[in-house]
């Protein structure tokens, strides 16, 4: 080499002084134009060696503040550190070495270069050659060591010493690992591996990381947001001082404006008298408070993305660099190897630093879901009334799973905002470098597409609108249907309905089947954009100018950049539009958040007042804007006196127990209650949880009050048969347990909590009448357990009211009387009246000792036992209308507190048992079985099945229309390479024409083909959408009853709602972009294998590692999955409980305790999600290192065999290789989805098969039309249960009841009445014996024959929504004027006359527009309607004041005069007068003869008729 100073550059004469002569700093020679490239020494000794040296002089002042500022507690001197110090030691050593080494030479009389004193100075400061051996040896020791330390360091570090210890039984990886492994998500593959063996179960679970627990993320939001509207608040009494106003209303609403939960009260609300003002009220931004809460650590990750936009274009100027290396000939081959090297590396770069930004932003993601979620629960429980009816209880879940879900999902994309536009403009510069002006053209195109994607965006996204209109509409009427099964099975009423759902879903898949159109025709776009956009810019490009010609070098470096354009063109509009979603999003929540609160202090609690309840001057409305429902209440009760409060249905008897709780707006007036108050609603209200936990309601367990209160509360009986005595789980509200087993829960509740003021919503309603006496007596009455506590009774039982204090009497809504129960009667006034029509003229007060005597004579059985207890694994009550809380779906909660007037359900349960053998509690049976999730690989049957739904022929010829379209888009590659190569032999000019037009013909056949294919596969997924949930629908509606008992709604709808919509909508979408990616894949190994075949070695491997991180992953992720939507429900099914139980809640002052409750689910939930984001990222730096390696070893074959290939082949080779990693990343992702997403499929197959109930109409077998005539009912030998494995209900009943004859059935609570009804309609098939009825036996003939001609009368009036006439006569049989008859027999005329319209009065869901009373009249008419010649009448009247008890009797004398009727009363004096009365105990016949004799026998039947004081 010739190292002579002629050719020295200037930088190597400033370096000169440094590096002396014979040393040059810059040798072009030397290290470019060579086969063995190297640097010059003096280049190595400064540069190399002082970089890293300046970076940390630099950066130390920041790190040293660092470290001052997080002081860890001290460092452990593990193995590893010991080891990091010894290395550093002695590379310093070396450092000092050469510099003293360069000493000793000085005084040898050598002069050395100033670099070496420099050099070794500044590295052995901060670290803690020429031919000669010394420093030959020191640089490959210190080499060495360095390579030491770097791996080291990459190791991880033990915590330091008195550092917060982690007490964490299973923490989470990440805190605690090092460098590389973070980077790579290496810490990660634990969990994979583990999921790969054997399905991962929660207790696998890392545990959540601190910092995205809800403990400290919600708070952070909450504090955000008091201080938003403390300021918007602020600002607003500013505006409103400048306002002129006339007068200021009393400030007595009771709630506070939209208020924090701390409920500051509102400022006095000010009529402002400025013309028509119309500026809305500024609302508190919610957007501000996220930013505030979450921008700084999401703007971490925006830094990465950034970086890794720039780095995104290295790899087409290095394609560039190697297409031009191998057109050249005598270029060094070291050259290629270092870009095929570079090209390796930028890309790894590239994945790495993306990956860090994508987790950055799902954490935020998840952060701000969890920080939605708490506040939305946390407000939930203070809104007032009239705000939880502007949204449904299925509206607030909504916000919380859907809309918190936009956000989450919108985190992850927010930064394609700015990079986005940031990307194409990079794409766009570059582009013009390489083709000029051209490029325009090709732009245009692109702009040109997006009005054209936008189009179809706005039209797709109406399209969903509407779809999501008739998907609610469905799952709506899906809901009531799934509600009301049992009614639609009684009344024969399916195929109604069956119509209705259908006719929705046809609208439903209409819309879905243009929505496909619009699919196929964006696929189309998306897929050709990039080929159009080529095509015209090169088309451009040559026709421009006779000397442009198309070279390898440019085309592929243009196509290349294009596909980089790509992305972000597409991703804009689709940013754009979750960003719109967002955002309306983003209005819902910040709506909710500021609705109006309950104001904590419209009711005094101060105890200064002499009563204990007062009320004074009292107005009260459920919603200030509405009229108020009580007016003008003045009530004082006393310390420790009971009150009964009585009235007709909706005379707002309910409402006076909401005002005092402070559940109603306080209009005026004053409300004090003195101390702590126990509440027991007219529905209980019970939670998911065991029984003990009911009743303790967070008080701690003390042994001997919870056996008083069991006792008092007559629940002690109901234990011993319970499967786990008070450990027994109770199912969604309160399943398994009999209505009146609910209200004594509820009571006990109240007791255990040993409040100083008692509100009871008619508790004693729902259970049988000594139940009720014994609860009165022991618990409630004068000699109670709660005597001396203050109570106030809401109650329609008159047999108790001689022994309250005081009766308030309410008329519409005012306190027309009040007076113990002897003034009143003297007064002769309403309540006397009231009195004298229902009361028995003397009311006998019996010597409390005969009474003692006869009971005990009567009943050796103790009159407890067993007899109205029932058996939870023996049957979930079969008579329970289940509402099953649906999740995801808008209800109205129907709960008391929920609507104006509501009054008493009556939900009692006849259901018995035998008295179990002792039944060991360890064999707790679950009513309600855990969901099963599948777990392990999708079977391929479910596969096929699928295939089969499409279509076999359809799914072939879609697979081969994919083909086709890939084979044209690679012609149309090769194409480009042949003509690129035509620059070579320069006879570009003439074949232009012929060139570009073969190229575009097979580009316009590819984007053709694209969307013929995607069109066909829509026709074939919605086809099988609608065949697959036809068959599900079918198969419900032909469910046996039973089913329905052992399975919550919720499932149900779950299937119909959430996996109908994955067959609908993700699943054709997920296969659509899985066959799209697996095509693209396949055809870039089939080019690159083509242009270089020795490729295909490579493949094996790489494949094989593929497919192995795609099992991990797949086995890993979907089981993550499977728990993540497992532990999702819980949230919600908890969340609508709390806001059905609201002010049950509230009233025991228990909201924080429930906030805690939910945060640990939200928590439990994300615990399993967090590592589905992980698994994600795991897999991506994966995936993609399997792709940047096909990106290196395509360029490293080309650069070998650069001899023998064209540029053109390279080019096209590396650049199908460049876009390779991002289509094996998705096909990856999409097997996963497919996985999960077919779940859906076999779900729904599984609900579809379940086993049906007997054919609706038998053919040979049908009855004549008029039966039956005489309506003879025949029991003979009949026993029944409820279902397989369970004891019998009924045993052995014969008896025959002739046509005409009114029979009452009586019977302790769970004596098997209900079974006898249930059994007439064959809801529950015999197990012995047979039925017949007019000498027909019921078992033979079709359900529907047999229902249709029976009518009940059903315990829980059930309404479905739709109009009043639908809901008395589904198939439009009867004309109006049989419609208004029955209405007026049933005393309804009156009432829907005054409404506005008429017969279309709508019915809201469960009817809750009409009061429980009305409901009830309403299914009176339906009988009326139908009239057939057998009725039952099950405990129809339990829920009616006794004015309405007495219209229904009398209806049914006069209308059923001549007709069968069954009655199951609980009323004795209803059936007083009935032919005969049947006793049911046990599930056998005890007594039956007509009353008289019955009563003079001093049977079972007299002892229940002297509990209701009917004989003496």
């Amino acid at each position: 080499m010739n190292s002579s100073g002629g050719t020295r550059s200037p930088a190597t004469k400033e370096m000169g002084w440094l590096c002396g002569d014979k040393l040059h700093f810059w040798e072009p020679n030397q290290t470019f134009h060579t086969d063995r490239p190297d640097l010059s020494e003096c280049f190595q000794l400064s540069v190399l060696a002082w970089l890293p040296c300046v970076f940390l002089w630099v950066a130390s002042p920041a790190y040293i503040c660092y470290l001052k500022k997080s002081s860890r507690g001290y460092i452990m001197m593990s193995l590893l550190n010991r080891f990091k110090t010894a290395f550093g030691l002695l590379l310093w050593i070396v450092c000092w070495a050469d510099l003293f080494y360069t000493f000793h030479e000085l005084q040898q009389g050598q002069s050395p270069p100033p670099i070496y004193f420099i050099t070794p100075l500044v590295l052995g400061i901060t670290m803690g050659g020429v031919p000669d051996k010394l420093r030959f040896t020191s640089f490959y020791f210190y080499f060495g060591l360095i390579l030491l330390e770097l791996v080291l360091c990459c190791l991880n570090e033990k915590p330091p010493l008195f550092s917060n210890v982690v007490t964490d039984p299973n923490p989470c990886p990440e805190a605690t690992a090092g460098f590389l492994s973070t980077v790579t998500f290496w810490w990660f593959t634990s969990l994979a591996i583990k999921g790969y063996k054997m399905p991962l179960e929660a207790k696998d679970l890392w545990s959540l990381n601190q910092r995205d627990s809800s403990k400290k993320i919600v708070p952070k939001l909450l504090k955000e947001w008091e201080k938003e509207q403390t300021k918007v608040k602020s600002s607003e009494q500013n505006l409103t001082t400048k306002a002129t106003y006339a007068k200021q209303q009393p400030s007595a609403t009771n709630h506070v404006s939209g208020g924090a939960a701390g409920g500051e009260t509102s400022p006095e609300e000010v009529e402002v008298l400025l013309s028509n003002q119309k500026a809305a009220p500024h609302q508190p931004s919610f957007l501000r408070v996220l930013i505030k809460a979450f921008g700084p650590y999401f703007l971490i990750g925006s830094c990465f993305k950034l970086l890794q936009d720039s780095i995104m274009f290295v790899n087409p100027q290095l394609l560039r660099m190697l297409i031009s290396f191998t057109s050249q000939k005598d270029v060094p081959i070291w050259w290629g190897y270092t870009l095929a090297f570079l090209m390796f590396f930028a890309a790894i770069l590239q994945t790495l630093i993306l990956h860090r930004h994508f987790q950055y932003c799902f954490v935020t993601g998840m952060n701000v879901r969890t920080a939605l979620i708490g506040a939305i629960y946390r407000k939930s429980l203070v809104i007032t009334n009239a705000a939880k009816h502007s949204s449904t209880v299925g509206e607030i879940v909504n916000l919380m799973s859907v809309d918190a879900q936009r956000f989450m999902d919108l985190t992850t994309f927010l930064n394609m905002l700015w990079s986005a536009p940031l990307q194409i403009m990079l794409a766009l510069y570059f582009l013009w470098q390489n083709l000029g002006p051209s490029v325009l053209a090709g732009v245009a195109v692109m702009v040109m597409l997006i009005p054209f994607n936008a189009v179809i965006a706005m039209k797709t996204r109406a399209y969903q609108v509407e779809q999501m209109q008739h998907k609610d509409a469905r799952i709506k009427l899906m809901n009531e249907i799934l509600n009301g099964i049992k009614v639609l099975k009684l009344y024969a009423w399916e195929n109604s309905f069956k119509e209705k759902v259908l006719a929705i879903r046809q609208k439903e898949l209409n819309v879905l089947r243009k929505t496909a159109y619009l699919g196929a025709l964006s696929t189309m776009a998306w897929t050709s954009a990039p080929f159009l956009v080529a095509l015209t810019t090169f088309a451009v490009f040559v026709s421009v100018d006779e000397k442009n010609v198309l070279d390898a070098e440019k085309a592929f470096v243009s196509l290349s950049l294009f596909n980089i354009l790509r992305f972000p063109l597409n991703m804009l509009p689709q940013v754009i539009s979750s960003l719109v979603q967002a955002s309306v999003s983003l209005k819902r929540i910040q709506n909710f958040l500021s609705h109006d609160e309950l104001d904590p202090n419209s009711v005094d609690r101060k105890t200064s007042s002499e009563f204990a309840v007062s009320v004074v001057n009292g107005k009260f409305t459920w919603a200030k804007e509405d009229e108020p429902v009580l007016d003008n209440i003045n009530v004082m009760v006393p310390q420790g006196s009971l009150v009964a409060v009585v009235g007709h249905v909706g005379c707002g008897k309910s409402s006076l127990i909401s005002a005092l709780l402070g559940d109603m707006e306080k209009v005026e007036g004053e409300v004090c209650v003195r101390g702590s108050v126990a509440y027991v609603p007219q529905q209980a209200w019970i939670q998911n949880a065991t029984l003990r936990d009911n009743i303790l309601f967070g008080k701690s367990f003390n042994e001997s009050k919870y056996r008083r209160v069991l006792d008092a509360c007559a629940l002690t009986p109901d234990l011993e048969v319970l499967p786990g005595g008070d450990m027994t789980e109770i199912g969604e509200k309160g399943i398994n347990l009999s209505g009146g087993q609910r209200q004594r829960v509820s009571l006990a509740r109240a007791l255990y909590s040993d409040s100083e003021v008692y509100l009871l919503d008619d508790p004693l309603s729902a259970v049988d009448a000594h139940v009720s006496k014994h609860i009165f007596d022991n618990l409630i009455g004068p000699e109670g357990v709660l005597k001396g506590k203050t109570r106030i009774l809401v109650t329609h039982g008159i047999s108790f009211l001689p022994q309250v204090d005081n009766i308030v009497v309410m008329v519409e809504g005012r306190v027309s009387e009040m007076g113990s129960y002897q003034e009143l009667l003297n007064q002769n006034g309403a309540f006397a009246e009231f009195l004298r029509n229902y009361a028995l003229e003397d009311i006998v007060e019996e010597d409390e000792a005969t009474e003692q005597l006869i009971e005990d004579e009567l009943f050796p059985d103790d009159v407890l036992s067993n007899h109205h207890t029932d058996m939870v694994d023996n049957e979930p009550t079969v008579n329970e209308a289940k509402k099953s809380f649906m999740r995801q779906i808008s209800i109205l909660s129907g709960d008391s507190e929920n609507f104006r007037c509501r009054s008493v359900r009556r939900q009692s349960q006849k259901k018995h048992q035998e008295a179990q053998e002792k039944k060991k509690p360890q064999e707790v049976q679950k009513l309600i079985q855990a969901e099963t999730t599948e777990t392990g690989r999708v079977k391929t049957k479910v596969f096929l099945e699928y295939a089969k739904a499409v279509g076999l022929v359809l799914s072939v010829i879609i697979c081969l229309l994919y083909g086709c379209q890939s084979a044209a888009a690679i012609g149309s590659n090769i194409w480009l390479s042949q003509w690129t190569s035509d620059s070579l032999t320069n006879d570009t000019q003439n074949n232009v024409h012929k060139r570009v037009g073969v190229y575009a013909a097979l580009g316009i056949a590819q984007g053709i083909l694209v969307m013929a294919s995607s069109f066909t596969l829509a026709m074939g997924n919605i086809g099988a959408a609608k065949k697959l949930h036809a068959n599900l629908l079918n198969n419900k509606l032909h469910t046996p009853q039973s089913f329905f008992d052992t399975t919550p709604i919720g499932r149900i709808i779950n299937r119909f709602s959430k996996d109908i919509y994955v067959i609908d909508e993700a699943l054709p979408s997920t296969v659509l972009m899985f066959l799209g990616t697996f095509f693209v894949s396949l055809s870039t190994m089939i080019v690159i294998v083509s242009s270089t075949p020795i490729f295909a070695v490579v493949i094996a491997p790489l494949a094989f590692i593929y497919v192995l991180v795609q099992r991990f992953y797949v086995a890993t992720s979907r089981q993550l999955k499977r728990l993540e939507s497992v532990s999702r429900s819980p949230i919600y099914s908890h969340f609508s409980e709390t806001i059905t139980g609201a002010s049950v809640i509230r009233a025991y002052d228990r909201h924080a305790a429930f906030v805690l409750m939910s945060d640990i689910k939200v928590d439990e939930n994300q615990k399993s999600y967090y590592p589905g984001i992980v698994s994600n990222r795991w897999l991506g730096v994966r995936i993609e290192f399997i792709g940047n390696c096909i990106v290196l070893f395509a360029a490293l074959f080309a650069v070998m065999g650069k001899d023998t290939l064209s540029p053109g082949l390279v080019g096209l080779s590396v650049s199908y290789a460049l876009q390779v990693t991002m289509s094996l990343n998705w096909m990856v992702r999409m097997t996963s989805d497919l996985e999960n997403n077919i779940v859906a499929v076999e779900r729904v197959k599984e609900y579809s098969e379940t086993k049906t109930e007997a054919p609706w109409e038998v053919e040979d077998k049908k009855p004549p039309a008029e039966w039956p005539t005489q309506g003879n009912v025949e029991f003979n030998e009949y026993s029944v249960r409820y279902r397989e494995g369970l004891d019998l209900v009924l045993r052995n009943i014969t008896l025959s009841v002739k046509g005409g004859e009114k029979i009452g059935i009586v019977g302790r609570t769970g004596a098997g009445k209900s079974s006898m009804t249930l059994c007439l309609f064959r809801l529950l098939e015999a197990a012995g014996g047979e039925i017949t009825i007019d000498g027909v036996k019921i078992s033979e003939i079709g359900l529907h024959d047999l229902r249709s001609k029976l009518t009940i009368i059903p315990q829980e009036p059930v309404l479905f929504s739709g109009t009043l006439r639908m809901n008395l006569d589904p198939f439009e049989k009867y004309s109006d004027d049989d419609v208004w008859k029955a209405l007026e027999h049933s005393h309804l005329r009156k009432f829907i006359g005054n409404q506005p319209a008429k017969l279309e009065l709508e019915c809201t869901e469960g009817g809750e527009n009409l009061s429980v009373g009305q409901r009830q009249l309403v299914c009176l008419a339906r009988a009326l309607l139908r009239k057939t010649r057998i009725l039952v009448l099950d405990e129809a009247t339990a829920a009616i004041d006794l004015e309405t008890d007495d219209l229904i009797q009398s209806t049914i004398r006069t209308q059923f005069e001549d007709c069968t009727v069954f009655t199951i009363a609980h009323r004795l004096n209803t059936i007083m007068d009935y032919t005969r009365v049947l006793v049911l105990d046990k599930g056998q016949i005890a007594e039956f003869d007509t009353p008289t004799n019955l009563i003079s026998k001093r049977g079972i039947f007299y002892g229940m008729a002297k509990d209701a004081g009917l004989v003496q």
